[in-house]
């Protein structure tokens, strides 16, 4: 797929979420809910190709998303974008069932390098915003990781959809 049908994801693991690991907390419903008007109107903006790092938190709701959108809209492809193997294997066993189910649900995955090290994080989103037209990302405001994709992103001429935590 090119870049121009192409969408990637950015947002923040549990631990920088203001609801934590719960997920029914009517702000985290609120978020999924807006994530979800976001990939629907990427779609309507012609993108078809969806790309998800695959992290825990809010790389799962976008993951989710897409796989929702998918059943209903013809020719959505979704591709895990995976920083390294080890990725989970420090994660809880129910973030990993979860994780490997939603591997398995993608159309493709990518393997940016085989073994962690400090910048396999990094490396992994420009992955995924090198291959993108457009950007969704959950975004706390702060500094890190997806601030740091955000900004890469904007560098880069992606169209922008920001939905602030």
């Amino acid at each position: 797929m090119g870049r121009d049908v192409s969408c990637c994801f950015t947002g923040h693991r549990p631990e920088k979420l203001p609801w934590g690991e719960d997920e029914q907390d009517p702000r985290c419903l609120e978020i999924k809910d807006k994530l979800a008007a976001a990939v629907e109107a990427a779609y309507e903006a012609g993108c078809r190709h969806f790309l998800c790092g695959m992290a825990r938190g809010a790389d799962f709701y976008f993951c989710e998303a897409v796989l929702e959108l998918r059943e209903r809209r013809p020719g959505v492809t979704l591709e895990a974008v995976i920083p390294c193997e080890e990725q989970a294997a420090r994660w809880s066993e129910k973030d990993r069932d979860r994780y490997y189910g939603l591997v398995a649900a993608c159309d493709g995955e990518t393997m940016v390098q085989r073994h962690y090290d400090k910048g396999c994080m990094l490396r992994r989103n420009r992955y995924l915003v090198d291959h993108a037209d457009r950007l969704i990302a959950i975004y706390d405001g702060m500094l890190g990781g997806t601030m740091y994709t955000i900004s890469y992103a904007m560098k880069q001429g992606l169209k922008l959809d920001i939905i602030y935590l």
